[in-house]
């Protein structure tokens, strides 16, 4: 990758995106309206499977440029040729850009260089209803076909306009969470967008974005991002949650409700601020849950979140597990298992890395235990989803005698006093 990498740098820059005119405001224009300055082409499908990817994109450019042109400030493909890429890799964004097709056209956007937010010829003479055609462009066609209805591969209402006709799109994109409004119609509602290429992963932190092309003409214009930043993106995956069953359970001024050491614990404009060790709990027990909070760190910092924990002895081992809160980025845990990393069940089930942010920004994390089951969501992204019942491998060959309590408190864990954490928006609710 870093052969790729190398060679998407060598490759123009985005000099020509200054001459885009009027972009809304917040958003930069990815494509100036007079040249292809700041793509180049990539169809990963092929670029993917080769033993050099650096050498197959390479011998893609003649091609990209045989197939794709700009006419009267619209960017053109004429149905071949690899997809049209961004040279810039991209995280949470919000991208907007309008699009025409031929008949029988079938295209997509592509985001972290994963597919796809689909594009259709919606008119029964495309040929594909049987794929989903009818039901219209926007979904998320390569998620999942169960549950079709409802996790964003089809899209929630027809919002095509005829066909010939300019279409808009707008897509937000927050962690693997997904909203895409097509002609100002909401198509997708915070569907979770499902990896394609590695189904053993979650979506990629970050990647580019690919016009996809496939046998149609296509046009697009008015393509235009802007980039999603933390506290943003904390809002959105948090939602309206007190209209959803959640309630807080950290009033922001004191640890009323809370129980355990309070020392190097106090609490200021909403946030907790922890610069000691030792546990600190929920008063209350809870069975079934989810449990919502925002935290940050120093680097280095070593703490976790104890799950149904009895609230005494410790809880990586008495409590049904410590879901690791931690500065895995750090050098110091460059060796650790991986049963220790930052979202992991300490010393049982591995959480997927590289998505945390760095030192000193604030992370949205999302725990759903269910029975003898834990999902851990992690700024959008779903970094653990694991069966504790199945597990009879431990780190260290250590049992964890509380793994399947059935209830128990919620609490912090602390790890010495140079560990310096702050806590916020803290917030559950109860499962039947």
């Amino acid at each position: 990758m870093k052969n790729v990498s190398a060679f998407i740098v060598s490759l123009t820059l985005f000099s020509a995106l200054s001459l885009a005119a009027n972009p809304p405001h917040g958003f930069r224009a990815l494509f100036n309206g007079e040249d292809l300055s700041g793509w180049y082409g990539d169809n990963p499908h092929t670029s993917r499977k080769a033993d050099d990817r650096a050498a197959s994109i390479k011998e893609q450019q003649d091609a990209f440029k045989a197939h794709w042109t700009v006419e009267n400030g619209e960017l053109v493909n004429d149905g071949k040729g690899p997809y049209a890429t961004t040279q810039r890799e991209f995280g949470d964004v919000e991208l907007m850009l309008e699009y025409k097709t031929v008949a029988k056209a079938d295209s997509g956007v592509y985001l972290r260089g994963s597919p796809q937010v689909q594009i259709w010829d919606t008119t029964e003479a495309g040929g594909k209803w049987d794929i989903g055609a009818d039901r219209g462009s926007g979904g998320l066609f390569n998620n999942p076909k169960e549950d079709a209805d409802t996790n964003g591969k089809h899209p929630l209402v027809h919002a095509d306009r005829p066909f010939g006709d300019w279409n808009s799109l707008r897509i937000r994109h927050v962690g693997d969470r997904i909203w895409v409004w097509l002609n100002e119609q909401l198509v997708v509602d915070r569907a979770e967008f499902h990896p394609f290429f590695d189904k053993t992963k979650p979506m990629p932190a970050r990647g580019p974005i690919h016009l996809q092309t496939h046998g149609g003409e296509i046009r697009w214009r008015n393509i235009y991002l802007r980039e999603i930043g933390v506290e943003e993106a904390n809002r959105l995956l948090r939602g309206d949650e007190f209209g959803t069953g959640f309630q807080s359970i950290f009033n922001g001024r004191d640890l009323e409700g809370w129980t355990g050491d309070t020392k190097g614990k106090s609490v200021s404009d909403g946030i907790l601020h922890w610069s000691d060790g030792s546990h600190l709990y929920t008063e209350k027990d809870y069975s079934d849950f989810v449990f919502r909070f925002e935290f940050k760190m120093t680097p280095g910092a070593n703490n976790g979140l104890a799950i149904r924990s009895p609230g005494t002895g410790d809880p990586a081992y008495v409590a049904m597990c410590e879901l690791q809160i931690l500065d895995t980025e750090s050098p110091r845990y460059a060796s650790i298992d991986p049963r220790q990393a930052h979202g992991s069940a300490y010393g049982m089930a591995p959480a997927h890395q590289g998505y945390l942010r760095p030192a000193g920004e604030w992370n949205f994390q999302e725990v759903t235990v269910k029975g003898s089951t834990i999902v851990v969501e992690l700024n959008g992204v779903r970094i653990l989803d694991t069966d504790l019942s199945e597990i009879d491998d431990y780190l260290a060959d250590k049992p964890h005698p509380g793994k399947m309590r059935a209830s128990g408190k919620i609490g912090f864990a602390g790890h010495g006093p140079q560990h310096w954490f702050q806590f916020r928006g803290i917030s559950v609710k109860e499962l039947d």
